[in-house]
């Protein structure tokens, strides 16, 4: 049959694929607009298998919450540009609304569940956006946090998504102040809440490195002990979150201020795009020529 111009508009807009991918999938499937939509998620998937080995160390973190139900992922694609696509920011949404409705245990669960609970699975709403997007897109990880009626989520973004963070309080409904602790957690980057939290082999092995350096600088062993135990509040300082200066006010720490508010720490999830993977070695102009040429 004749494949008309509105035939590939619509197809077009139901698909984000190119223009004469659209009418070759339309001639292919004799016109059948449902059959060229298979037609060409099945092509999406080809490309999308093709960009498998590239490196996706760019993206966005993304929190959503509702009721005592919050949500942080985090979403790698290949360059910076792609992060400010509006097909891209929709695909952020999407993810988090489902994992927030559907809370799956794991990252294999959530890809193997059906978008919102009908149609396609997110691993081939994935693939179809990397089809429609052109570059490689993975959903890398996530985590769902519940709280109680009495307790607050914060919720911060830097850098439109370059680091994300999600902090929960209890004993305090009030969200400006956990968004507050977020935003120090950002700045700061604790790894723990509390020095309950740091394994035992962590500081045991910190207090031999501080022991050595003390008797290193020749200082006397009797004195050494009382040196580590000084050092080691420093190190406590640096990666647990109750212990640092707050950034908002650093005449105190961060326990004081949330005590004030009648508040305590019970967990943070801090994502930073990319972190712990090999990122590429491309300068900015070569990106940008990367992307015109596309």
């Amino acid at each position: 049959m004749a494949i008309t111009a509105q035939m590939v508009k619509e197809l077009r807009e139901k698909t984000g694929a190119g223009m004469m991918d659209c009418k070759k999938a339309l001639t292919e499937t004799d016109g059948d607009l449902d059959k060229a939509v298979e037609f060409l998620r099945e092509k999406g998937m080809a490309k999308a298998a093709k960009k498998a080995d590239r490196v996706a160390a760019e993206g966005s973190a993304h929190i959503v919450s509702e009721g005592n139900t919050a949500v942080i992922i985090e979403v790698n694609c290949e360059t910076d540009f792609v992060t400010k696509n509006d097909q891209f920011k929709t695909l952020l949404n999407d993810l988090a609304t489902h994992l927030l409705k559907f809370k799956p245990a794991t990252l294999e669960e959530a890809m193997g569940q059906k978008l919102h609970g009908e149609g396609e699975d997110l691993e081939t709403y994935i693939k179809s956006a990397i089809a429609k997007i052109g570059e490689k897109i993975s959903l890398r990880r996530f985590e769902i946090l519940e709280k109680d009626d009495n307790a607050a989520f914060g919720e911060y973004l830097h850098m439109g998504g370059r680091i994300g963070v999600l902090t929960l309080l209890e004993g305090t409904t009030e969200e400006q102040v956990a968004k507050d602790v977020a935003m120090h957690t950002a700045a700061v980057n604790p790894r723990y809440v509390s020095r309950d939290e740091v394994p035992e082999e962590e500081v045991n092995k910190e207090r031999e490195v501080l022991k050595q350096q003390a008797l290193n600088e020749g200082k006397p062993e009797n004195i050494v002990e009382k040196m580590v135990e000084g050092r080691l509040r420093k190190f406590y300082e640096e990666i647990c979150l109750l212990e640092q200066e707050f950034v908002k006010d650093p005449d105190q720490k961060v326990k004081q201020f949330v005590e004030s508010k009648g508040a305590t720490v019970k967990t943070f999830v801090r994502y930073e795009v990319g972190e712990g993977m090999e990122k590429r070695e491309e300068n900015f102009a070569e990106e940008v020529m990367n992307q015109v040429n596309k």
